[in-house]
């Protein structure tokens, strides 16, 4: 699959951008286990353009985990352009805009999944930073507001003649949040609409292996993006990858090797901003680990109690040698 030049490969698998996610620590994670293109958090563009430090922070890209798309959110045309200009100086791979997001605080205020209900601003967005950039700009959305305003195979065909490179589509309207089941019914219809030639890009419960395989094989989309199932789970990718490729499933990880995988997370995100902030950031990679382990209670509110980095790493070193086979 091709966005404008940037080749990746067949079939590629995405890291979807996530808040508080997706920081340079995890993305070098998930590169290591065979993610194919990353994406930064949610960087607003009111916020960059007022130059907020913590926004500008988002944008740090390393060698080691290219390509990377920086992916922006906003409802201001001109906001967007200025913050897509900035962005561009980051040198990122493409510029990725969010028309997806459904958190409440931004989809009210008429971003993220918020301009599903005002397609010709989200249009004049769209146009307005193709426009002013170098890079390929590509559209991260949403099958709709709800059920009864399911735009997307109109909405695609629009953002394609305005000159996106690629279109990103989640299951769910905007309505579902992150509840109820994906339906790729209409993301199967976009991408054998006739009419479209940019990639098409499915997002949305792609769990594990089997069902990655199925989305591809019945779908036919380009590339899958996967977001929540790569929390505290950045081998999925290489998990994905091989059954892909060979049509056998990975044995599961031992406990072990997922604590040492833990430890190089937790090692990395306080590398990154500092041991109070990298523990916290960690914890949500923790906190999903370990989901089935006997007699565990104890031993994870200690692990997730815990605030320096040198105790966190020796109780999943207890971890890994308690529940070792």
């Amino acid at each position: 699959m091709k966005i404008a030049n940037l080749d990746l490969g067949h079939q590629p698998l995405l890291l979807a951008p996530m808040e508080d996610v997706t920081d340079p620590s995890f993305r070098v994670m998930c590169k290591k286990f065979g993610a194919d293109m990353m994406y930064t958090e949610f960087v607003s563009a009111d916020a960059l353009v007022r130059k907020v430090n913590r926004t500008i922070s988002k944008m740090n890209i390393g060698s080691e985990e290219r390509p990377v798309g920086i992916q922006l959110y906003g409802k201001s045309p001109e906001a967007m352009v200025e913050a897509a200009l900035m962005a561009q100086e980051a040198k990122p791979e493409l510029i990725d805009l969010n028309f997806g997001c459904p958190v409440k605080k931004i989809a009210t205020k008429g971003s993220g999944s918020g301009l599903l209900l005002d397609i010709p601003r989200l249009l004049e967005i769209t146009k307005a930073v193709i426009n002013a950039v170098d890079l390929p700009v590509t559209v991260k959305t949403r099958l709709g507001w709800d059920e009864n305003n399911l735009v997307i195979e109109d909405l695609a065909e629009q953002l394609q003649d305005i000159g996106i490179k690629a279109l990103t589509i989640h299951g769910r309207t905007r309505e579902q949040m992150y509840n109820g089941v994906a339906d790729w019914t209409l993301i199967g219809k976009v991408k054998n609409n006739p009419r479209m030639h940019i990639p098409i890009i499915g997002n949305g419960d792609i769990t594990g292996p089997e069902k990655a395989k199925e989305y591809l094989d019945r779908y036919g989309v380009d590339a899958l993006m996967i977001g929540r199932p790569t929390i505290g789970k950045p081998w999925i990718f290489k998990e994905i990858r091989h059954y892909l490729q060979t049509g056998e499933l990975l044995p599961e990880i031992s406990i072990q090797e997922q604590c040492k995988i833990l430890q190089e997370i937790v090692r990395r995100s306080v590398a990154f901003i500092g041991e109070r902030a990298g523990i916290l950031h960690a914890r949500r990679h923790l906190a999903i680990s370990f989901k089935n382990l006997p007699d565990f209670r104890e031993m994870k509110i200690r692990l997730l109690q815990d605030r320096t980095e040198q105790g966190v790493l020796d109780i999943l070193t207890e971890i890994g040698e308690r529940y070792s086979p």
